[in-house]
């Protein structure tokens, strides 16, 4: 699935203020904010990076989930968090980059309030079905929700997340008239599709493919343009018979805001005047001066093209077969 489990000592340079830099660093557990319940891809996800990066610094990674409203309530709990360099956030797509234009007021803002770490992994999404559901493939499907539409119903995690926008980018190109229901999680909508309540889910592959592979579940098509190689026999949407079709999420570690310079005891929370926005890459390199296992970096910009709201972009991504580089101090 593209994934990435990052170098426990990329995430080291995790949202570590100067100040935190003068102390043994660390020296208490740190503390994981998941913004969705258990079961679900990011909390599949955050629990495999929480646990390489607690045997790397010696120190435990306590996975916290705080779920509900699409991922705002967990990432606006990380954005009031203290600015020492305990608190990690992981998210997904949805609250870093599309609630951004779903919601008209957002609790937090998600370029300012955070320094992006690292993009840690990027999936499709995979189109599953209850057994019960007599459809196998996806001509099947559209066939069956034209002949009854209306009658199927899929499951997603939550207003704008990808669960429920590969729903509806399918809902249009196939024409088929299938209803959604949105859940507080990934975790809880996977219960209601493996109990037969709601017949159909385009879920992310970390929940998914345990589910697929006992049976408990079919699979129809994964959202991707290309198979993937997780799955390499299984088709593509757009190979049967709904052309133009993709999409997939990807997950991030993102870290508290980083002080400007000058700024070390975080002006922000304390009632001052904000300091200017710094660039992401920039903030992620501040954070990460003197730790020389950071792998070399890039840009990967997501979500621009909104002209009306700002969108988190630079996302530092440690690339796994990249060679190690030191990052220059800036102040």
């Amino acid at each position: 699935m593209g994934f990435h489990v990052l170098k426990a000592c990329a995430l080291a340079a995790l949202a570590i203020p100067a100040s935190a830099h003068a102390q043994v660093y660390p020296a208490k557990p740190v503390r994981m904010i998941v913004a969705y319940p258990p079961g679900g891809g990011t909390d599949i996800v955050g629990r495999m990076v929480a646990q390489k990066l607690g045997e790397s610094l010696g120190q435990s990674v306590v996975v916290e989930n705080r779920g509900g409203a699409s991922g705002n309530i967990g990432t606006e709990l990380a954005a009031r968090a203290a600015p020492d360099g305990y608190t990690i956030l992981m998210g997904n797509v949805a609250p870093n980059a599309i609630n951004v234009s779903l919601f008209k007021d957002l609790p937090f803002d998600p370029v300012a309030d955070f320094t992006p770490v690292s993009l840690v992994a990027s999936t499709p999404n995979i189109l599953v079905v209850h057994p019960s559901t007599p459809a196998r493939t996806v001509r099947e499907l559209i066939a069956l929700a034209k002949a009854k539409p209306g009658t199927l119903n899929f499951a997603s995690a939550g207003v704008g997340s990808s669960s429920h926008l590969a729903g509806e980018l399918f809902r249009i190109l196939a024409g088929a008239d299938i209803v959604h229901v949105p859940y507080k999680g990934a975790g809880p909508a996977m219960v209601d599709v493996l109990s037969g309540q709601v017949q159909l889910y385009f879920a992310t592959m970390p929940a998914a493919i345990p589910h697929v592979k006992s049976g408990k579940l079919a699979p129809v098509a994964v959202t991707s343009a290309r198979r993937s190689r997780a799955l390499p026999d299984l088709v593509t949407i757009a190979e049967s018979g709904v052309p133009g079709y993709e999409a997939s999420t990807w997950y991030g570690a993102r870290g508290d805001r980083a002080p400007a310079c000058g700024d070390r005891e975080g002006s922000r929370r304390s009632g001052a005047a904000r300091p200017p926005r710094r660039p992401g890459l920039r903030a992620g390199r501040q954070l990460a001066r003197g730790i020389r296992c950071v792998h070399k970096i890039r840009n990967h910009e997501v979500g621009k093209g909104n002209p009306g709201r700002r969108h988190p972009a630079g996302m530092i991504v440690a690339s796994a077969r990249a060679k190690p580089m030191r990052l220059k101090r800036r102040c």
